[in-house]
């Protein structure tokens, strides 16, 4: 399903919706929020800084929110979903880290798969009763270089390598959605649950980077790299627009670095059930957070 040219001028009207972006204080999520905002939405900027958060809220014309999150803090994860009231309409899984140095999150998980997965699990099921519409979770293509160790998945007994950490996070993004989606079915839930891969953009995610990575990023990023309001296209497009649940957003251009919003493949590894169902039991643990929605009895 390719979308030649679609920006945000396809935005629906979202007068009276709400909206959470985790991530909201720069590059890609900030973008998203301003979009969103602008298209009508209550935006709720989730920050872990909020005063960089509210500088960028009163950039944003339209109706915002600023809410301290910290992903790498399952008490702060916690705070934020005890405090929402209401209904909440679309969450966006928006933040995360990129290829930093090797350590731990305040629960003691490795900061990445923490960030970006446990975290992001713990707020999606906290949440999961008030949302209403859709769940839409930020992945990679550098997923495609996952490989879940289950029996290691905070690289305790591992050496330590960044770039794989990051790989394995952004698949168990995607293994966590497709999950999400299967739960949702089987509970009989109009929920639907997306993820997107941005392309390639022009954000502070990559200052980690070093070696053949930062060569390349330095060598190929001025050529391929899209700004920001770009790269939030897959991510608005799969907030808004009627795609099926357990669809995967990407851009339509040369190896998905950039371009217009297109519905794609993952890799097939993303699609394994049995994996996704062992990692959601283990991210359930580890966290402390039970599911809302189950699997079905046989499934």
């Amino acid at each position: 399903m390719a979308n030649a040219g679609w920006t945000v001028a396809g935005l629906p009207d979202l007068t009276g919706r709400t909206v959470v972006v985790t991530g909201a204080s720069s590059g890609i999520g900030a973008a998203t929020a301003r979009a969103l905002a602008g298209a009508g939405a209550t935006v709720v900027l989730a920050v872990r800084d909020v005063v960089k958060g509210e500088r960028v809220a009163a950039t944003i014309a339209g109706t915002t929110e600023v809410r301290e999150l910290d992903l790498e803090n399952l008490a702060s994860v916690r705070a934020f979903a005890a405090a929402w009231s209401g209904d909440l309409d679309i969450l966006v899984n928006n933040a995360g880290i990129m290829m930093v140095p090797e350590g731990r999150t305040a629960d003691g998980f490795e900061r990445q798969i923490g960030t970006n997965h446990l975290g992001p699990f713990a707020l999606t099921n906290l949440l999961l009763p008030r949302i209403t519409d859709r769940v839409v979770t930020v992945s990679s293509n550098a997923h495609e270089r996952g490989r879940i160790d289950l029996d290691d998945l905070n690289w305790e007994h591992r050496p330590y390598r960044s770039s794989q950490a990051y790989s394995d996070s952004k698949l168990a993004n995607l293994l966590f959605t497709f999950e999400l989606q299967r739960r949702l079915t089987a509970a009989g839930s109009s929920v639907r649950a997306l993820a997107v891969h941005p392309g390639m953009v022009r954000t502070n995610l990559f200052g980690h980077a070093s070696g053949v990575t930062a060569t390349l990023i330095g060598a190929l990023g001025p050529l391929v790299m899209q700004d920001p309001a770009n790269g939030a296209r897959p991510t608005l497009f799969a907030a808004t627009q009627d795609v099926p649940g357990g669809s995967f957003v990407e851009p339509d251009g040369l190896a998905h670095l950039r371009g217009s919003p297109t519905i794609a493949k993952a890799s097939r590894s993303a699609y394994d059930a049995e994996v996704a169902g062992r990692l959601w039991d283990l991210s359930a643990r580890l966290t402390g957070v039970a599911s809302p929605v189950a699997v079905a009895a046989g499934a």
